[in-house]
Parts: structure tokens; sequence; C-alpha cells
């Protein structure tokens, strides 16, 4: 038996130290609807496990109102951008083996310099997006 792709199958991690394979990722906001029905029950202590590569900048902002995410880069580098209440920009550069947690309710993206992976550990409920500019 061979072991599942985080990359291509998120993991939930959710009520009484539960652990459930996802459905194919994606990468639309439709999965991310899916993900919230399915799991919407586990409210604030729900955690999405994921993996993803870049090979550019993201194109937009996201926000978890709920719970702090955790950033985990594995490969490559990039740098982190935390919109704090205030406005404050705090940027937070990230090498292989190095982490930043975004705070719940903060506006974060990423630049990508050159192509990095990294894993999320992610209070994913009621996730918002903007668009970078």
């Amino acid at each position: 038996m061979n072991g599942t792709s985080l990359t291509s199958q998120p993991i939930h991690l959710g009520l009484g130290a539960s652990a459930e394979v996802e459905p194919v990722f994606t990468g639309d906001m439709e999965w991310y609807g899916g993900y919230s029905q399915r799991h919407e029950s586990d409210g604030r202590e729900g955690r999405l496990v994921s993996m993803h590569a870049f090979s550019k900048s993201w194109d937009m902002w996201e926000m978890h109102p709920v719970g702090s995410e955790v950033v985990l880069c594995t490969a490559g580098s990039m740098t982190l951008y935390q919109e704090m209440a205030g406005g404050e920009v705090v940027k937070v550069q990230l090498e292989p083996g190095q982490y930043a947690i975004n705070p719940a309710g903060v506006w974060h993206t990423a630049d990508v310099h050159g192509a990095a992976t990294a894993l999320f550990i992610t209070a994913g409920l009621q996730t918002q997006h903007r668009p970078r500019g």
C-alpha cells in the first residue's frame, strides 16, 4: 500500500482527535466551499493540513477569522506579508524548515523567490480572500 500525497489530498483534523483524507484538491473556490460544508460542525477547532508548491507570488490576500494558521516552508524561499489590525505590514522571510504563524484575523499574502513549497495548518472556517493590488 502506498501513502497518500498531501499535495493532492489534504487532511482534515477534526473533533475527537480525528483525521480524514480530503477529496482530490482542485485549487478552486468550489473545493474550499465543499471543505467548509463537509466540516462545518467542527467549528473553529477543525484544521486543514495541506501542502502547496508555488512558482510565482500569490495574486490575492487571505484571512482566517476564527483561528491561526501555521505556514512551514519546506523548499525554496518565500516572503510572507502580514497586514496587522493597525494597517502595519510585517514581512517574514521563510527558508526551508522555518515557519510563521498568521494570527486569526490577519490578512496575509506571499512573494515566492523562484519556487517554493509550504505546508499549511489552517483554521479554514469562514476564510476570506481579496485581490492583491
